[in-house]
């Protein structure tokens, strides 16, 4: 098939962040995309060829959408998934798979998985709500601490909490949730493996990841992470085992814990882009999201090796600030050699919300790592008081 100039039609779930920067690489070599997002701000409402409003949860609204275009795949898992069985079934080449998509859409169902695969992970639990897991604890069958999370629709630390005492317990919402054991671990990885129709796999780099204490969101990205040569083969062999075992096409971002033992356990699984491959826009031969459409088009998988150094510092907006966005001090840091931004489009900031992230490439990580130190401290996401 002949994707590029012509008339073939290649379908997005979601157009937010991760779809705008997919966007980029569907116009570098002019494929045609039709983009379907509930909200009318959707970041990829100007880079589409065509941009739909309609939910994604709603089986007629993914059916019809689906109906139009050649390929269809995702960029955020909340989606109708017997829309996409009906799809597939009449046809459709839909990536991840409706399949590959329903065990990781629920986060017990993701965890019993890996129990079932011989796949490392922490010991877990699965409770059909609160209610249920306070008399697993009220009968001694649950101790604290332990990580709650609800199963399904949780996202960027929404929906996990450490769970201490029954007062951390007062405001969960009554939902199906897990509560996972606590792992003491050394440092939190993630390898992200592209996968294409025909099978071709490629791994990226492990990568280092750093997070905010109160938003359990991705402060930084640190590509190569800084583990011995050892650690990170141990890490890129789990990842393989975790891609092999879910027969996905595209990419899956396996984020994992190194423990204290030096011991790999797998968190969680995006069958996406994913924040943690950000840096590759920019410090990667090929990026996360060229390489993406390379798989689930069936094109050669490109080099994923790392050109320099890269460090990926997430932008959010600051606590206390709601309304519509100013970047303070944004020129400071471009001034600053390296130093790239990315603006997601969004016009309204709130405390924690995903607003963009700036890239940082230098041939010496040491050095990277102190200007993303600088940037963090100088770049502001407020509002217009």
């Amino acid at each position: 098939m002949n994707y590029f100039s012509s008339d073939f039609k290649l379908g997005i779930l979601g157009g937010g962040q991760l779809g705008k920067m997919l966007l980029t690489e569907t116009r570098k070599f002019d494929i045609q995309t039709y983009v379907l997002d509930s909200s009318k701000e959707a970041p990829c409402q100007f880079g589409a060829t065509k941009f739909f409003l309609g939910s994604l949860m709603d089986y007629d609204t993914v059916y019809q959408f689906g109906k139009m275009v050649d390929v269809l795949t995702i960029e955020i898992e909340n989606v109708n998934l017997n829309a996409l069985d009906a799809l597939e079934t009449e046809g459709l080449k839909v990536y991840p798979s409706p399949k590959t998509l329903r065990m990781i859409q629920n986060k017990g169902r993701q965890k019993d998985f890996y129990v079932e695969n011989g796949i490392p992970t922490s010991a877990h639990q699965r409770f059909t709500g609160l209610n249920d897991l306070k008399q697993s604890l009220e009968k001694d069958e649950l101790e604290f601490p332990f990580v709650w999370k609800c199963a399904q629709f949780g996202y960027d630390g929404n929906g996990v909490k450490i769970v201490r005492s029954t007062l951390d317990l007062i405001d969960l919402p009554e939902v199906e949730c897990i509560a996972e054991q606590m792992v003491p671990f050394k440092n939190e990885l993630a390898v992200i493996v592209s996968r294409s129709v025909s099978g071709e796999i490629k791994t990226y780099p492990v990568v280092e990841m750093e997070f905010h204490p109160e938003a359990n969101q991705v402060e930084y990205v640190i590509c190569p992470a800084r583990i011995s040569e050892v650690v990170a083969e141990k890490a890129q062999k789990v990842a393989l085992q975790v891609s092999e075992a879910f027969n996905h096409v595209g990419l899956l971002a396996v984020e994992m814990f190194q423990t204290e033992n030096d011991e790999i356990l797998v968190n969680e699984v995006a069958p996406r882009p994913h924040n943690s491959g950000h840096y590759s826009i920019e410090a990667s031969y090929t990026s996360q999201f060229e390489q993406h459409i390379r798989a689930i088009l069936d094109l050669p998988l490109g080099n994923t090796n790392s050109k320099v150094a890269g460090i990926m510092v997430n932008l959010v907006g600051a606590e206390g600030f709601s309304g519509p966005v100013v970047y303070e001090n944004i020129e400071k840091i471009m001034a600053i050699e390296g130093v790239t931004p990315h603006i997601y489009g969004k016009r309204e900031t709130r405390p924690f919300r995903k607003m963009g992230h700036v890239t940082i490439v230098n041939e010496n990580m040491t050095e990277a790592r102190k200007i993303a130190e600088e940037v963090k401290n100088s770049i502001r996401v407020i509002s217009v008081q």
